[in-house]
């Protein structure tokens, strides 16, 4: 019998991909696996009872159903683990495609001379590209500048250029960095954006811990911390260390141990619990820690 190909593909409503069969007629199961990786079988439509059936498989040889292949769609088999991790790829590339489209962020310029004026920023950052926001933050009561300021680009691309270096502004070297950095914010006298770095992950299973959280958010980016709510409650809190790693995840559903679950934004009802907590000497942290921690919401849509 002469070569004929077969037409395999990875879902019926996809485009097929021709496969060669031997000369006896058969199919090898790595030539299937040679264009879809870890295939392990074929499977098939029955045009009569619109049933799917299985192809034969002998030593790692297909058998054409009825002596003939026919004009069918033939669908990959996977196993059942393989088929996960694979649905897990696709869902964390999915993110990450989405990641690869940066949008530009406020950037926090430090160390200004107290004379910069907001003008003065612009006309600097502009030699970099676009400005689209600048800002001298100031004493409310003096109107005296705090040493400090914000600017924001239109192109990502400039975004990065102005953070790589340092700059000089009005005789005074100035760093530009993104406000999510704990050292930053401390040398500015701000507070730590907790809340844009925890997200919400919904439809949790029990059989999820807090390990198997950690090691699958690590992919995008450092994780802080993961709490799992006692007695179990369908849901969990995960930290990043930069808050745009948790912005970007806002609104995905993932797949983690076989289970798709909802990723959302975690929103406190107060917005500096450690300040609530500062009488307490020496507990002030744990306390706050704990209460910002039975603080969080969770959507509505979590189930």
């Amino acid at each position: 019998m002469e070569t004929c190909y077969i037409r395999v593909a990875e879902d019926e409503n996809e485009e097929p991909m021709e496969i060669p069969s031997e000369e006896d007629g058969t199919v090898l199961l790595s030539s299937v696996a040679a264009q879809f990786p870890g295939a392990c079988g074929l499977r098939y439509r029955n045009p009569v009872s619109q049933c799917m059936r299985g192809v034969r498989l002998v030593e790692g040889v297909l058998h054409a159903p009825e002596a003939d292949w026919g004009n069918l769609v033939y669908v990959v088999n996977y196993p059942k683990d393989n088929k996960r991790k694979m649905d897990e790829m696709d869902a964390a590339s999915a993110v990450k495609i989405k990641r690869g489209i940066q949008k530009t962020s406020d950037l926090i310029v430090l160390g200004l001379p107290w004379k910069t004026s907001e003008q003065d920023l612009k006309e600097y950052f502009s030699t970099f590209g676009e400005v689209i926001m600048v800002q001298v933050k100031r004493d409310a009561k003096t109107g005296n500048s705090k040493g400090f300021g914000f600017v924001r680009f239109t192109d990502y691309e400039t975004q990065i250029k102005v953070m790589s270096q340092r700059h000089m502004i009005d005789g005074r070297w100035c760093d530009c960095k993104l406000p999510n950095s704990k050292y930053f914010m401390e040398q500015a006298g701000l507070d730590e954006p907790m809340r844009s770095r925890k997200v919400f992950v919904g439809r949790c299973t029990e059989d999820m811990t807090a390990d198997d959280l950690r090691q699958f958010f690590m992919q995008y980016g450092e994780v802080t911390d993961v709490f799992i709510p006692k007695p179990f409650r369908a849901f969990a809190f995960v930290t990043f260390a930069d808050d745009q790693v948790a912005q970007s995840l806002c609104g995905e559903d993932l797949i983690i141990k076989g289970t798709s679950v909802h990723i959302s934004n975690a929103e406190p009802k107060h917005n500096n619990i450690h300040h609530l907590f500062s009488h307490f000497p020496g507990r002030s942290a744990s306390l706050a820690a704990m209460f910002e921690r039975s603080q969080y919401q969770y959507p509505s849509s979590h189930v």
